[in-house]
């Protein structure tokens, strides 16, 4: 992967606007011969739905030759609040580059990471790809993932566990920043629930997915506060989730989660950051899984 050196005349870097989307479609479609395109119209349209940040590009970047577009690279930004304020993340996604170009495809990921405040995250990396997220100083946040069944999760104190609406009383025991993410979840398709216990609430997101080749149902967990409060509330939430049809729950680790009754799959699924704070396990909020639905 070359990165130096000056591009050749007519090729530019810069980000995607929305008359690209038809080239955009059309590179996504080479380097990814296996989606179909309605899901990139879907990706793009959701991404167009959201609230853009800052000065930040709503989509991404692009390698244009003359105005054709020979190289994608989408860019999911948005902002978290942490504990020392806000925090902004992106998520790359989906980079395709024509092969008479790859050369070049460094340069648009150097182009894209260029904000020093923000923290860059990979989450679906090709295994070809693991080594140049290394040399771009990217740092695995997670290493592989826990399948479980939340059912056998004992039950030791009463709990409730709700689907949320925007009326949801419940939904006031929860900051503003998780009142957020449980709703614009919720919109999205995904499974937003809050656990409640003598007063407290513990907010959960799930998406439904498939495993195993696509032939077994599951709930990916994307967002939990820790895998503490994931392990305290399993039982009740894999009770709730077995009157759905969901038997089996998915949680990005880096070992066995204790309290969970399950497996751990290493080198399943790793994750990549890079910037200033790695995300916390269990937190894909906002991300490729969300947005595109995948």
């Amino acid at each position: 992967m070359a990165v130096l050196g000056a591009f050749p005349a007519g090729l530019v870097c810069r980000p995607i606007h929305e008359d690209d989307w038809e080239g955009v479609i059309a590179c996504l479609g080479r380097g990814f011969p296996q989606r179909h395109r309605s899901h990139w119209v879907r990706a793009l349209a959701r991404m167009a739905q959201r609230s853009a940040i800052a000065d930040f590009p709503r989509y991404g970047f692009v390698l244009a030759m003359e105005e054709r577009i020979v190289g994608v690279l989408l860019a999911l930004y948005y902002t978290r609040q942490g504990q020392e304020g806000e925090e902004i993340r992106c998520n790359l996604s989906s980079w395709a580059v024509d092969e008479e170009f790859r050369p070049y495809a460094g340069k648009m990921v150097i182009a894209a990471l260029r904000r020093k405040n923000v923290t860059y995250i990979n989450v679906s990396p090709a295994p070809e790809t693991m080594k140049i997220n290394e040399a771009l100083g990217f740092r695995r946040y997670s290493n592989g993932q826990f399948a479980f069944l939340p059912a056998l999760g004992s039950v030791r104190r009463p709990y409730r566990i709700l689907e949320v609406r925007p009326d949801l009383p419940e939904l006031m025991l929860l900051s503003e920043s998780e009142r957020g993410i449980l709703l614009e979840h919720a919109a999205l398709g995904c499974r937003s629930l809050v656990c409640v216990r003598d007063g407290r609430a513990f907010p959960f997101v799930f998406k439904t997915r498939r495993v195993f080749h696509g032939l077994v149902p599951c709930s990916q967990v994307i967002y939990c506060r820790s895998a503490l409060e994931l392990a305290q509330c399993a039982g009740p939430i894999g009770r709730f989730l077995l009157r759905k049809g969901i038997l089996l729950c998915v949680v990005d680790a880096n070992k066995p989660v204790l309290g969970l009754t399950g497996r751990y799959f290493g080198e399943s699924g790793p994750k990549y950051f890079k910037g200033p704070k790695p995300p916390s396990l269990g937190d894909l909020t906002f991300t490729e899984f969300v947005i595109f639905g995948s």
